[in-house]
């Protein structure tokens, strides 16, 4: 038989202590081992129970979960924290995966996604709701934009993505139907970033884009 996830859990708010508590209660893969209304009845808590995963809110009336997770991870860097909250905005999402949280849900979250969260924390994985996973994409989407911007100021943003694709290795086709384009439109361009650029060819204007850090592509250019 499995030895079930020792779980602690850390909120204010009593209701909502007993709700997380009557969730868990019924998945025998869990075992809830503790609860605290503060983060240093947490601290206390973790040490003297050693759960396999924490949960707490971002907000409490002494240490936040920011501080409390900071300090959890200071003392045992391998333990999985969850942050359960209301708090959606960036000041709160970055500043949990700053201190090093595994996860990030909102309050809103049913049960059953509480549960298999708790499970792949458990199992070395990192879970961030569907509304915060969207943040953290938009964000890194735009500091891609305004890094491209930053980096050739006298490209639009379309031409800097063209030109991080043409970087990247991608052919014009390839390009098109990433972005959403005609090849034509592609073409057109990559002809403006040639002159903008004032270079010569397709060639060294990835030698500069290279230089400049873009042609980071995840995906890898397109060899076929």
């Amino acid at each position: 038989m499995t030895t079930p996830i020792r779980v602690v859990l850390a909120d204010d708010h009593p209701m909502y202590r007993y709700g997380v508590e009557a969730v868990l209660t019924d998945v025998p893969a869990i075992d809830l081992v503790g609860t605290a209304s503060s983060g240093t009845e947490l601290l206390a808590l973790v040490e003297r129970t050693r759960p396999d995963v924490v949960l707490t809110d971002l907000r409490m009336p002494d240490l936040s979960g920011i501080e409390v997770t900071r300090r959890l991870l200071a003392a045992d860097a391998e333990l999985p924290v969850l942050v359960l909250t209301m708090h959606d905005d960036d000041e709160s999402v970055y500043g949990a995966m700053r201190a090093g949280a595994r996860g990030y849900l909102l309050k809103g979250a049913d049960g059953s996604e509480l549960v298999s969260t708790i499970q792949t924390l458990a199992g070395g994985g990192t879970v961030f709701g569907p509304a915060v996973a969207r943040r953290i994409v938009g964000f890194f989407l735009e500091s891609s934009h305004r890094y491209r911007e930053g980096t050739f100021p006298e490209l639009t943003r379309r031409e800097g993505g063209v030109l991080d694709l043409v970087a990247a290795g991608h052919r014009n086709s390839v390009i098109a139907a990433k972005l959403g384009l005609s090849e034509k439109t592609v073409r057109n361009h990559l002809s403006a970033i040639l002159l903008k650029l004032q270079v010569e060819d397709r060639s060294a204007a990835i030698v500069r884009a290279r230089e400049a850090g873009l042609g980071r592509d995840e995906d890898g250019p397109d060899n076929r």
